[in-house]
């Protein structure tokens, strides 16, 4: 397996997420909230690590901790999906409940997006491991 790509992320005070590298070789993101600070500073920090993607990876996004995402989030986290490095990408998203959930799709779903990231919604977090550790040429 190849090294993985360094990180590039270190804490930042009052920026309400953090980062690990997975044992994959893909991330984890735990958010505890969606501020405006910190919806700037990952989106920063997912575009600049977009650059130069090259191999096919796995991402969690933990999102349990936020109780309700505002619609300002999605469409910001579709923007990034928008970006053709994203095409290598299977990104698993955990949310607080059923609710929020529905909600995400809702505005995915009006959205016009071009293929990006292979992306599902979850509400348990060992379902959406499971589904990321099939084997990366299954992404849908």
């Amino acid at each position: 397996m190849p090294e993985p790509k360094p990180l590039n992320w270190s804490p930042t005070p009052g920026i309400g997420y953090t980062v690990v590298r997975r044992a994959d070789g893909g991330m984890q993101l735990t958010f505890t909230d969606l501020s405006d600070a910190t919806l700037k500073h990952w989106h920063d920090f997912s575009l600049e690590h977009l650059m130069g993607s090259d191999r096919l990876t796995r991402n969690l996004y933990d999102l349990r901790q936020v109780k309700s995402i505002p619609e300002k989030a999605i469409r910001m986290a579709i923007e990034v999906d928008s970006d053709p490095a994203s095409r290598n990408i299977r990104a698993a998203v955990v949310v607080a409940s059923p609710e929020v959930r529905d909600t995400v799709m809702k505005v995915v779903a009006a959205a016009e997006r071009p293929a990006g990231a292979a992306v599902k919604i979850f509400t348990d977090i060992n379902e959406a491991e499971a589904w990321l550790s099939r084997p990366l040429d299954q992404l849908a």
